[in-house]
């Protein structure tokens, strides 16, 4: 085991790994911008270290900076969380090269999963089925209207170098296919430096499915099961649970096992998200990406497998073998994570930073609160909006929903606009608890008529 570990990361993300070393026994560090000074979380950590300014690409982003952190720290890992440096295979090769292990998988599997092209080539011959698609990123305007057509309308074009809906557009019909391509590419080129794109078919109506993987060193894989993650906003998840609500079980064995072919097929290890698309008419489940890094909704797995995920992140980087049997991971019960926001959902999510005047956090059974936020913080302009996730446990689905509006009364982050006052309106959906939805319902339905009751 290591002796001492350097999270190149802030925040919620930050703290949930501090808490894991501690109970391992490793010395953590802590990396923080000017922005994040002061904060709470890094009192957790047995040393915290400045690396810049508060803008990203002066901090969390500046890979010299973090590795000069970890020099002088004399720590033997770097655990990058998620977002940032997670899936940059330049930083997973370099904290490599100068003697440090990186908590994440190897540099070649991060860059040809990175590439949603190349990850698609591999999982079409470990026989995992894909969405109808370019076989590869389309340079050429020409190229690129013979191929929508030939895939056949809706069709997505998305950037081969990215996420988070960035370099993302659907087109609906040949007129508005040129326009949408040229926005696509330059959306690509302005947020991953890389403006190439790919083609494929645009489902109307899918589910969104991932399975969560953890992969040891010495070539044993096994899943933990999946999460629905169906409840997005443009393309953004808000709220995630585990098992999906829809997916028989014959179909989830079939997902799960699909996603540990393509992970055995790159040599994939420590752990990593299988994303599909899924339809529920049909029963047909289509690869998408596989996220190389820890996730933000990693809490729903470990609530409904009791598995701390971060501690077998890091028990494998430091070439422990998995000691779990596919046969013993077992699913207990339902969990469903909101992500709280700093956004005003009654002024269209938009972004509202200030000082959190007081706070009370709920509890009870089954409840847990994912947070590095206190009475007193300061959200900052410079990151993610995301100040916390609630997530609840129970025996089923519908209990799991009840205790998750019992759980939304509770929590007061007073001083912020945040995403609560949505998170309970949406837990009293009859559709929501229906479980019928799809990836585009929360904005094509939920919002328009929830608009007035979210602006009040």
């Amino acid at each position: 085991m290591f002796q001492r570990i350097l999270i190149a990361n802030r925040g919620e993300i930050a703290l949930r790994v501090i808490r894991a070393c501690r109970e391992l026994g490793v010395t953590s560090v802590v990396v923080f911008s000017e922005a994040d000074r002061g904060a709470s979380y890094l009192e957790e950590a047995d040393r915290a270290i400045c690396i810049g300014a508060g803008p990203s690409a002066e901090s969390y982003l500046n890979i010299p900076r973090i590795i000069a952190a970890a020099e002088v720290a004399d720590v033997q890992a770097i655990h990058p969380g998620y977002g940032f440096l997670s899936e940059n295979p330049e930083f997973a090769e370099i904290c490599r090269s100068c003697g440090f292990e990186f908590i994440g998988p190897s540099h070649d599997s991060i860059r040809r999963m990175g590439l949603k092209t190349e990850a698609k080539i591999v999982a079409n011959k470990a026989k995992v089925p894909c969405v109808p698609c370019s076989d590869g990123p389309v340079d050429s305007e020409t190229e690129a209207q013979a191929l929508a057509t030939k895939i056949g309308f809706p069709v997505l074009i998305k950037a081969a170098a990215g996420g988070g809906g960035k370099g993302m557009r659907v087109v609906r019909d040949a007129e508005g296919f040129l326009a949408a391509y040229r926005t696509a590419r330059a959306e690509a080129e302005a947020a991953f430096r890389n403006p190439s794109v790919y083609l494929e078919r645009y489902l109307d109506n899918p589910r969104h499915i991932e399975v969560q993987l953890l992969a040891d060193q010495h070539g044993h894989v096994v899943h933990c099961w999946e999460r629905d993650c169906t409840v997005q906003r443009r393309h953004q998840k808000l709220v995630e649970e585990s098992p999906s609500p829809v997916v028989p079980e014959a179909v989830r064995t079939k997902i799960c096992e699909s996603a540990v072919r393509l992970a055995k097929a790159v040599n994939y290890h420590n752990a990593g998200t299988c994303e599909f698309l899924y339809d529920p008419a049909t029963q047909e489940f289509f690869f998408i990406e596989v996220n190389a890094r820890i996730q933000v909704e990693h809490p729903v797995t470990e609530l409904v497998t009791g598995l701390d995920l971060i501690k077998w992140q890091i028990r494998i980087a430091a070439g422990e073998k998995l000691t779990l049997k596919q046969s013993e991971i077992k699913r207990h019960g339902h969990a469903i994570e909101c992500r709280i926001n700093c956004e005003d959902p009654g002024a269209n999510f938009r972004p509202s930073p200030g000082t959190v005047s007081r706070m009370v956090v709920p509890g009870g059974p089954g409840v847990r609160w994912d947070s590095h936020v206190v009475a007193g913080y300061r959200v900052p302009t410079n990151y993610d909006s995301m100040v916390g996730k609630l997530l609840v446990h129970a025996d089923t689905r519908e209990e799991a929903i009840r205790r998750m509006s019992r759980a939304l009364r509770e929590i007061k982050l007073d001083g912020i606009a945040t995403t609560i006052p949505f998170h309970r309106l949406l837990m009293q959906d009859e559709q929501f608890r229906s479980g019928e939805y799809d990836t585009t319902w929360l904005e094509r339905e939920f919002m328009p008529r929830n608009r007035d009751r979210l602006g009040s």
